[in-house]
């Protein structure tokens, strides 16, 4: 059945990215990229996860997911395959065993818009779906506001409920049927699940529709369309299911235990119990970590015998089974010098072997991390799609490059000198061509900035699907938002990329003066390089980054303490490209006094983040949304996973941090610091519950708090666009009347003493203190009829749509507008 030698590896890269395999005939199938998140119940499934740390440091993460359905058979190979392939990688990667439904964080962090479940498996006939493909009828029920789950189900009404959200996918055209009682937050999710359904599985080419539950006249043709499908709408549906899944958490402590092999018989000893040091691990054996039942660690030691390093996954669920935990128990399998951050967690004090102390860069690195950085092997790419789409590397960027910004509506074409960059009050159109075995292929970047306007946005859309079809829907079609550009995006314009965080670069205009600019550079080669401008204070200078800071005389070029000689090189060639004044090399540490007064002042900033953290930090979200409060970590975070609507936990070991989001109940912040001392006095380690926990408030976070955060955004949530956000209504406004009830009658029902409605001139733009007496001005929404809402939205469209796109989008989610 197994190849003993490494044929059935043949195609594993060991560059950063995803790839994904199915067990098919006890064979591994690679899975196309565009079928990323959607598994065969009846299949099991091999992940691999290379990430890049600085310093070109590798780490890899090996999962294999087993289906509902699949079979034992299945399930044993792809057991072997995982033993197999973390063998063939050096003995490095952490290995993770995911049921579905029950997946770890890391591996649902792979798949931001959500995983889809899909009936029968790759053995009985059925092929992961291909880009462009319209021979489609399914209903996919979606469930989670973070963590989304879409699952196919009957195609009938029969299959829906009042609480979740459904969509009836046909090829060309999605309709998300919204549950009258779910909630903004998991619309959204659906609508980007929806979005990336058509994105990668159709080119871009599908038709997407929402209907509101219990709202449907509304939306006479989409239910028309709805109805055709399934037939006519019952009059009641089936109440609304929980989202939470069973906490299977035993109730004991975290367990040490050694297992070893004693005349051919599993013997398994405990060692210790919480707190437990790092001591207690020997190198010759392998050890079993019991983390309070709710997960399963094998440890395996570099001179364990080959028989116990090989056999750790089947010793886990050995385990399992003799204690009696569910099936669906996560298990990790890691190996020594490769611990997982959880892992660490759990002892009371960690030392990392050659860990760095200090700012700097290790460079220890095992088999895994012998990358060649050169060239990319641009006949191998073609050669194989999958891989091409993999690393967003469909070549090696050689090919040719057309630009476009929208001006007035319309297509302007850019000035070849300027290439590369972009200007966040713009749009641009992107398109680049190559050739893939003598045929002519294009992809067509939409770059949006993040305070174009949202007609310029709309404009751009418009014209890609112009340019489509000048083409003959030849192109692929890839929405780039300002500050997440691919990686091959990047490599087009060979380390010249420019994001400028505001302004434009339309010809004739004038962007207003600055006294100084200041730009972030992040890469190592012509391949992965931007700058990106950021505030012009010291607050946003970081020790492990390269900077240029632009004044009108004299430019400075910034090392940090923590960036390497390739950093350098690149944030050297970049300042060429950005300034052509004189530009001085200031070593942190050392900078003049001209440089501190061009940045307003000298001030704290992120100057004491490790290159190798002693302990990696974790990131948690405090969330009472479904009715129980309850705390779920957010694996491979950024700043856009902080929820306004919830309080965050950030845990950075020496401190605790809790982030409340503007619309956080107050019943979550304070149930968040219950939980936060809860954290350290029952953590395994043994933490100090006097550990600082630290309140930080949306829009005011500190250097200390933005420094554990890559390219932190501090225009995100500025107070300017602040006031906004009160006249939208929230799901649960008790007070609010029916959609169509006029003025006069919401002036009725207030006299009437059933409800409490002013003039908005007497609430718009009011600070707390000018409020009638008796407003919540954390909840003026609440106060204004539906009629007086819409006229409020009509009259201010002009200043909504100057509004940044991520701030529209902000507002209308928290409106109910789709």
């Amino acid at each position: 059945m197994m190849n003993e030698n490494n044929n059935a590896f043949k195609n594993v890269r060991r560059k950063p990215g995803l790839q994904i395999w199915t067990v098919n005939k006890m064979q591994m199938d690679p899975v196309p990229p565009q079928a990323f998140g959607n598994f065969f119940e009846g299949d099991c499934y091999i992940v691999l996860y290379i990430s890049e740390n600085k310093g070109s440091r590798q780490s890899a993460d090996i999962h294999y997911w087993v289906g509902r359905t699949s079979s034992q058979d299945e399930q044993g190979a792809a057991a072997i395959y995982v033993t197999q392939l973390d063998e063939y990688l050096g003995g490095s990667p952490v290995q993770y065993r995911e049921v579905q439904g029950y997946e770890s964080p890391r591996f649902r962090s792979y798949f931001k818009n959500g995983l889809i479940y899909k009936k029968g498996g790759v053995a009985s006939g059925f092929n992961h779906v291909e880009t462009n493909a319209y021979n489609v009828l399914r209903l996919l029920h979606v469930k989670g506001r973070k963590d989304v789950t879409a699952t196919e189900v009957e195609v009938s009404w029969s299959s829906f409920n009042k609480g979740d959200i459904f969509l009836l996918d046909i090829g060309k055209a999605i309709v998300q049927w919204n549950g009258p009682q779910s909630n903004r937050r998991e619309k959204l999710k659906a609508v980007l699940l929806a979005q990336d359904i058509r994105d990668r599985e159709r080119g871009g080419r599908a038709q997407i529709g929402v209907v509101e539950g219990g709202d449907e006249r509304s939306s006479p043709e989409l239910m028309k369309f709805l109805t055709t499908v399934l037939g006519p709408k019952p009059a009641q549906l089936k109440e609304a299911t929980s989202d939470d899944v069973p906490d299977s958490a035993q109730k004991n402590s975290v367990r040490l235990y050694h297992v070893y092999d004693n005349s051919g018989n599993l013997v398994i000893q405990e060692v210790a119990k919480q707190p437990l040091t790092q001591d207690l691990l020997k190198s010759s054996d392998c050890f079993i970590l019991d983390n309070k039942g709710s997960s399963v660690m094998v440890w395996k030691g570099k001179k364990a015998s080959k028989e116990e390093r090989q056999g750790a996954m089947n010793r886990a669920l050995s385990y399992i089974k003799a204690k009696k935990y569910p099936a669906s128990t996560t298990v990790e399998v890691m190996a020594e010098g490769a611990e997982s951050a959880i892992f660490k967690h759990l002892f009371k004090s960690w030392t990392d072997r050659d860990q760095t102390q200090g700012l700097g860069t290790t460079h220890n690195v095992g088999k895994i991390a012998k990358v060649d950085d050169g060239k990319f092997d641009v006949m191998e790419l073609h050669a194989r799609p999958e891989l091409a789409a993999q690393y967003r590397m469909v070549d090696d960027a050689s090919g040719d490059v057309k630009v476009w910004c929208i001006e007035n509506l319309e297509l302007a074409e850019i000035d070849p000198k300027t290439y590369g960059q972009f200007y966040g009050g713009d749009c641009y159109l992107v398109l680049y061509s190559y050739k893939r075995a003598g045929q002519q292929q294009y992809i067509l970047y939409m770059w949006q900035g993040r305070h174009a306007t949202s007609d310029e946005i709309a404009a751009s859309a418009f014209q890609a699907v112009n340019i489509d079809n000048k083409y003959n829907g030849a192109p692929v079609q890839v929405r780039v938002v300002m500050g997440k550009e691919p990686r091959h995006f990047l490599a087009i314009f060979k380390g010249k990329l420019i994001i400028f965080e505001g302004g434009t670069g339309r010809p004739g205009v004038v962007n207003p003066a600055k006294d100084a600019r200041l730009f972030q550079v992040r890469g190592t080669n012509e391949l992965n390089t931007k700058a990106t401008e950021v505030v012009a204070r010291a607050a946003s200078l970081s020790s492990n980054d390269v900077f240029l800071l632009k004044t009108d005389n004299i430019s400075y070029l910034w090392y940090g303490k923590g960036c390497n000689g390739d950093e350098r090189e690149m944030g050297k060639a970049m300042s060429d490209v950005l300034s052509r004044h004189e530009k001085r090399v200031v070593m942190e540490g050392q900078e003049p006094a001209e440089f501190w007064i061009a940045l307003g002042g000298k001030g704290s900033y992120a100057s004491d983040r490790r290159e190798e953290p002693l302990h990696s930090p974790r990131l948690f979200e405090c969330s009472n949304q479904t009715g129980r409060f309850k705390i779920t970590e957010v694996d491979d975070f950024a700043q856009c996973d902080l929820d306004e609507d919830d309080v965050m936990l950030l845990d950075t070991w020496e401190e605790l941090f809790l982030w409340i989001g503007n619309s956080s109940y107050e019943y979550e912040t304070k149930e968040a610091l219950n939980s936060a001392r809860d954290y350290l006095r029952t953590h395994p380690a043994g933490r100090d519950p006097d550990t600082p926990i630290i309140f930080v408030k949306q829009g005011y976070e500190p250097p200390t708090f933005t420094g554990w955060f890559n390219a932190w955004d501090p225009h995100k949530w500025s107070a300017y666009f602040q006031d906004e956000t009160d006249f939208f209504p929230r799901p649960s406004s008790p007070t609010r009347p029916q959609s169509g009830m006029s003025s006069s009658s919401a002036s009725s029902l207030s006299s009437s003493g059933a409800g409490k409605f002013f003039d908005p001139e007497l609430l718009v733009n009011k600070t707390p203190d000018e409020l009638p007496e008796g407003v919540d001005p954390t909840q003026k929404e609440d106060y204004l009829s539906d009629l007086d809402f819409e006229n409020l939205l009509s009259t201010t469209r002009a200043d909504f749509q100057r509004l940044p796109k991520w701030r529209q989008n902000d507002l209308k989610k928290k409106a109910g507008i789709f």
